[in-house]
């Protein structure tokens, strides 16, 4: 028995690098002010998708959605192993929150096992680290209809229709068998990520979207009319899917998406406050491990409503 696999990956920015200017003056995160990285429990979904097509056989397809230079993450998938990465990418799907883009997601990977066989695994990272809600893969499986298993810590067994799981559930853990399809959200703890294998990135490095060659071609040829840069365009898309080189990039029209329930017209998530916590205070008290000092720091504390 083989499995197909769908791994659902996201590029967020690095918010363990966060500067003055990682925040917009309305409110929301300045993305182009930090740098771009691979959300890490997301690679903890691809490695457990990775394992169980090395145990049992089968195939591991990787989506994302968001801009052209979201392939970059889709590479790093295909120099870990991944078989087929795909890009979904439309201006109309800008400012999804968590409700649209679980949708849009849900119905990206219908599509995906339209076009390529039926999906056995939908893997997906615990939560993203620019939201931190772990909304997006439950929401998703229940858009899909298929059963969740969220924090999983190892997959212990599969079946020709069943696999079991153990879960993290904060103070311990359980065991639980579901029928498949199934989708599974990863923590960090389930597994090592293995690293990037030399000679796919030898390969793959040269894996590119339309958009991506679109957009080195607008830098290379400024001057260029319209006709030119589309003209060269094509030609280098060719000359890389003569190489099995270009990695799939889909549209809301190419999945079925109703646009009413995409964007920021799919979205009912609002802000309601935004505060900025600055910190005035400067320098430290030392208290004395004594019965008296431990008596000054409660009364400095609760008593003169430091907390509260």
């Amino acid at each position: 028995m083989t499995y197909h696999s769908v791994v659902c990956v996201k590029q967020v920015p690095d918010t363990a690098n966060v500067t003055a200017e990682a925040m917009k003056e309305d409110g929301t995160v300045n993305r182009g002010a930090l740098p771009a990285i691979f959300n890490p429990e997301d690679l903890n979904a691809l490695e457990a998708a990775l394992a169980v097509r090395d145990q049992y056989g089968g195939t591991v397809t990787v989506l994302t959605m968001g801009p052209p230079k979201a392939g970059e993450v889709l590479r790093e998938c295909l120099y870990r192993g991944a078989d087929r990465a795909i890009l979904l990418t439309d201006r109309r799907a800008a400012a999804s929150d968590t409700l649209a883009t679980s949708y849009i997601l849900a119905q990206a990977v219908k599509a995906i096992g339209e076009t390529y066989g039926k999906f056995d695994f939908v893997f997906c990272g615990r939560q993203a680290i620019d939201g931190d809600t772990a909304q997006v893969g439950p929401q998703c499986a229940e858009k899909l209809g298929v059963t969740q298993i969220t924090y999983m810590e190892e997959l212990l067994s599969a079946k020709e229709d069943s696999v079991v799981v153990r879960r993290n559930v904060g103070n311990g853990w359980e065991t639980v068998e579901a029928k498949l399809p199934v989708l599974i959200t990863v923590i960090d703890t389930a597994n090592e990520p293995r690293p990037a294998a030399a000679k796919r990135v030898m390969w793959h490095k040269r894996a590119r979207v339309p958009l991506e060659v679109a957009g080195d071609v607008r830098k290379e040829m400024p001057d260029a009319s319209d006709e030119d840069r589309q003209a060269e365009t094509e030609r280098r898309v060719a000359r890389l899917a003569e190489r099995d080189l270009v990695m799939e990039q889909w549209d809301l029209d190419r999945i079925g998406a109703d646009l009413d329930r995409c964007g920021l017209s799919g979205s009912p998530t609002k802000v309601f406050r935004i505060q900025s916590i600055v910190l005035t205070k400067e320098g430290f008290k030392d208290i004395p491990p004594t019965e008296e000092g431990i008596t000054q720091m409660i009364q400095e504390l609760v008593v003169d409503r430091t907390l509260g």
